[in-house]
């Protein structure tokens, strides 16, 4: 059975108290650091909860479940794509998605753009690196990062607004604090090659993300801590 509306509020403010209390100890400003609430395999109250807290936006994983999930709710929130995305999916994608956080290839930053065109809109985006070298994560590898923004800046549809990244699962609790530092120096350098501010880094999840937050993310994806374990996927 789905968590009642006074328990999400109740788990929100523990997050946000966390999540403040992590970029207090980072010497940062809580204001610089947004928080996504992951709905994916949540049922649609998941996304109602969220719009009456008072949270911006949700993410989803999965094209058809974030589509299927707008239909049926009239909740104010901008929706994120998360998941992978596969190229099949870009035109749905552009088309029904707010941003798309998972653009990992130039094939997909093309078609993307060619949808957005066709759909009359500009579409933000983030390019997805692979910035833990986690060969069971997606996202573009760090030596290809140039070019894949170098092609994201001259589609004339699509608005790059930063980078994303997933820490690797490991045993070893250096692994998420250098894959976000890594991230981090990565859009730094990139910033000064092309000029182009990126300024948002979407990194940390519910387990990792004091360790995002410490590397400078303004964006954090937490779902477990909001919504407690995932139903099973359909």
């Amino acid at each position: 059975m789905f968590i009642t509306y006074e328990e999400f509020s109740r788990r929100a403010d523990h997050v946000r108290a966390d999540l403040a209390a992590a970029c207090v100890a980072a010497g940062r400003d809580p204001q610089e650091v947004g928080l996504l609430a992951v709905t994916k395999t949540h049922p649609v109250a998941a996304v109602e909860y969220v719009a009456r807290y008072g949270l911006p936006a949700v993410g989803e994983n999965r094209v058809q479940e974030g589509i299927e999930k707008r239909a049926q709710t009239g909740a104010e929130v901008r929706w994120e794509l998360i998941g992978h995305l596969q190229s099949n999916k870009a035109r749905l994608a552009a088309a029904h998605f707010d941003r798309v956080q998972s653009v990992d290839s130039e094939k997909l930053l093309l078609l993307l753009d060619r949808a957005a065109g066709e759909a009359g809109r500009i579409l933000p985006v983030l390019l997805q690196i692979n910035a833990g070298r986690d060969p069971a994560k997606f996202g573009a590898e760090l030596e290809d990062a140039p070019r894949l923004l170098d092609t994201a800046l001259v589609q004339s549809h699509l608005r790059v607004e930063g980078l994303m990244t997933i820490a690797p699962l490991s045993d070893d609790a250096s692994a998420a604090p250098r894959t976000f530092a890594t991230l981090r120096e990565l859009r730094d350098r990139l910033t000064g090659e092309t000029g182009s501010p990126l300024r948002e880094l979407s990194m940390g999840m519910s387990g990792d993300f004091a360790a995002a937050i410490a590397a400078g993310s303004t964006l954090v994806r937490i779902g477990t801590a909001l919504f407690g374990s995932r139903e099973p996927a359909a």
